[in-house]
């Protein structure tokens, strides 16, 4: 019922913004067309999300459980960047990879939500998450992300530097998310409601991506 409440209460907000724009005018290229249900499909024995937010206090004890991540980090601008076929098989994003989404689409949107998209069958077994952790360091210190959003689940047990980095930062991870192929590379706007738990380091979660 917890998150059933927290996610209706989501649902109000999506619709105050979606009011808001519409009765904003003048301001008609700032429009948002329709919105995208990111989430994936709920496990029918648990009735519970395949996505999940995993929160600073998943990574080091002691720093926010999901539910005390401030509102205003769980709605975000979000960003989509490719995860491409690599020769060696691995795939990870890297600070090259960066500057060339920077050169076609402007500086990474500060305080953005980062989703990495697989192109084909492109993975990076083995780790974290697929971006090298210099890249992800970028991201957190040059543009203020707030967090990594990506379409497998996470294990930061082989990249403990790493978690160690997006916990002290107060970025967080949603995992199992769907449906990135429906969404550009910038201009969305992305909502994520994790169930009301105080002590959970990780949660259920929906995500909606307002999409223009």
């Amino acid at each position: 019922m917890r998150i059933r409440s927290f996610i209706i209460a989501y649902a109000l907000v999506l619709a105050i913004l979606l009011f808001a724009d519409r009765r904003s005018g003048p301001a008609q290229g700032n429009r948002y067309s329709h919105v995208v249900d990111l989430t994936g499909t709920p496990n029918a024995a648990e009735f519970a999300s395949a996505t999940r937010i995993v929160a600073p206090a998943a990574l080091i004890p002691g720093t926010w459980s999901a539910s005390q991540i401030p509102p205003e980090r769980l709605v975000a601008p979000l960003v989509v960047m490719d995860l491409e076929i690599r020769p060696n098989g691995v795939s990870q994003i890297t600070l090259s990879d960066i500057a060339d989404w920077e050169s076609r689409h402007g500086v990474v949107a500060q305080g953005a939500l980062v989703a990495i998209r697989r192109v084909g069958s492109a993975n990076s077994p083995g780790t974290a998450l697929p971006i090298t952790a210099d890249a992800a360091q970028f991201l957190m210190d040059a543009r203020y992300v707030v967090g990594f959003a990506i379409e497998t689940p996470s294990d930061f047990r082989s990249d403990r530097a790493l978690a160690r980095q997006i916990a002290l930062h107060g970025n967080y991870v949603v995992d199992g998310a769907t449906k990135f192929s429906a969404l550009s590379e910038t201009g969305s706007l992305v909502i994520v409601a994790p169930a009301k738990n105080k002590i959970a380091g990780e949660a259920p979660v929906r995500v909606l991506a307002m999409v223009r």
